[in-house]
């Protein structure tokens, strides 16, 4: 599989360029995608996700991207979530009411509790705290800061999924991991280095 062989999938809720271009930067050439029929063929598959967890969700069903991802993971292709687009791996989201996700992932997310000066959305640069090695993570220094906005949080029921923490209210799970599926809460497009870095040890997975 070659660094060409990448699908940005395109749920039509948000503007996907940012992440285009920081593949592109990369030497990538993506193909930004709302055809289910894209996902049969075997490739690097990133969901990015922005905006509300309903509509994303929506956006996926409505598309018939939602079983075209699950057979993504089923198939083995390496597969990252971004932002809302981790947030939909897993089974259900508190905003705006219940709400099912993918259920690649067990576990569910919440929204931050406004209490004790804390701000929502989390907004801005936090560090990262490695809970296990990844070669999502390879060359980065533990600690390092990436770039979050978002006013929800992903709590995962199994902890051997989670593979970076950060540490903002309750604490929460920046970065999971399951076999061949990778996601962050973050913005590795925003990120500078240490994104650029995760997208392209992802590039070569």
């Amino acid at each position: 599989m070659s660094t060409g062989d990448v699908l940005l999938v395109d749920a039509g809720t948000g503007n996907l360029h940012s992440v285009e271009n920081a593949l592109r930067s990369l030497g990538c050439r993506p193909l930004v995608t709302s055809d289910p029929h894209d996902l049969l063929r075997p490739a690097r598959v990133i969901l990015p996700g922005v905006g509300a967890f309903g509509a994303f969700m929506q956006g996926l069903i409505q598309a018939g991207l939602d079983e075209a991802v699950r057979e993504v993971f089923r198939r083995g292709d390496p597969l990252l979530g971004i932002c809302v687009g981790m947030q939909a791996l897993f089974e259900s989201s508190a905003e705006f009411g219940s709400r099912a996700g993918l259920g690649l992932l067990a576990g569910r997310v919440v929204r931050f509790e406004a209490a004790g000066g804390l701000k929502v959305p989390h907004t801005g640069w936090n560090q990262l705290t490695f809970v296990r090695p990844s070669p999502l993570f390879a060359g980065l220094e533990q600690g390092c800061y990436a770039y979050f906005n978002h006013a929800y949080y992903c709590t995962a029921a199994d902890p051997l999924d989670v593979l970076a923490a950060t540490d903002y209210g309750p604490g929460f799970a920046s970065a999971v991991q399951r076999a061949n599926l990778y996601a962050v809460q973050f913005h590795p497009e925003k990120s500078q280095q240490v994104g650029r870095r995760i997208l392209a040890n992802f590039l070569t997975l």
